[in-house]
């Protein structure tokens, strides 16, 4: 099976929401080539149609997921203007595919961040500010029933995201320390630090750098990275009401129609 007919079940799971039987059936286990070059053919159609790309999300931050899916590194996805939302909105449920919460940080990029060998002190330097998000992670695979080809080529399971308002300085917040927490209808459901992320946010801002510089598309100035979960994910319902603390950057609450 090509790699145009593999995107083409993804995107058309997506347009009907009935979610689709896992593809790397169709891939080598670990042809993670192959499945980004899934996932662009279709971030390349939706961008044709008029999508804007506003940024990129990390996945797999968490080592342990990594060992769970017999990986040694993240993967990411791309993010589109659609996919972002805003306080005081409402997600629609409708919208979403088999969808989870995860809080995660935000940077957001004065600069390109160009070149090899990037460090943390470049990505701190090329870093506007950082802020709270929550992520809406989707799956156009049946019952999350992924490995990470799968989950490649499906945007890295990406779907939707909110921003935080209170913007700071990535030097003034402790990453690797400050705390967070996930509440869905005041239950708290999930808590992590920035350890839960690589050890902290800024490693995977340094890996999802020089990945994108290997790959010639460089991180650019203006985009939004969404580093990584400080927690573990948590199952979304119709009107569920959905809160993030992250320590030092405030909270983020909207609710599910």
């Amino acid at each position: 099976m090509t790699h145009q007919e593999i995107a083409a079940i993804l995107l058309q799971a997506e347009i009907t929401q009935k979610a689709c039987d896992p593809i790397r059936s169709h891939l080598k286990e670990l042809d993670l080539e192959s499945a980004y070059k899934i996932q662009k053919i279709n971030v390349d159609q939706k961008i044709a149609k008029g999508g804007i790309e506003i940024g990129k999300k990390i996945g797999l931050t968490s080592f342990k997921v990594q060992e769970q899916l017999g990986v040694d590194q993240p993967d990411f996805g791309v993010l589109l203007q659609h996919m972002q939302f805003q306080q005081g909105e409402n997600l629609a449920f409708a919208e979403l595919m088999q969808p989870k919460a995860e809080a995660e940080i935000a940077f957001i990029l004065k600069e390109d961040l160009k070149g090899k060998n990037i460090t943390i002190e470049d990505v701190i330097l090329a870093t506007d500010y950082i802020t709270s998000a929550i992520e809406i992670v989707g799956s156009r695979i049946k019952d999350w029933n992924i490995k990470i080809t799968d989950t490649i080529a499906d945007n890295a399971s990406s779907s939707h995201f909110i921003l935080g308002t209170k913007k700071a300085n990535v030097q003034e917040i402790d990453l690797e320390n400050n705390k967070m927490q996930l509440f869905v209808n005041d239950q708290l459901v999930s808590e992590g630090d920035g350890t839960s992320c690589m050890g902290n946010p800024l490693n995977s801002v340094v890996w999802l750098a020089n990945k994108m510089n290997d790959l010639g598309n460089p991180l650019k100035k203006g985009e939004i990275i969404l580093s990584g979960a400080l927690g573990p994910m948590v199952n979304l319902n119709p009107s569920d009401k959905v809160k993030a603390s992250i320590e030092g950057l405030g909270n983020i609450d909207f609710l599910v129609d």
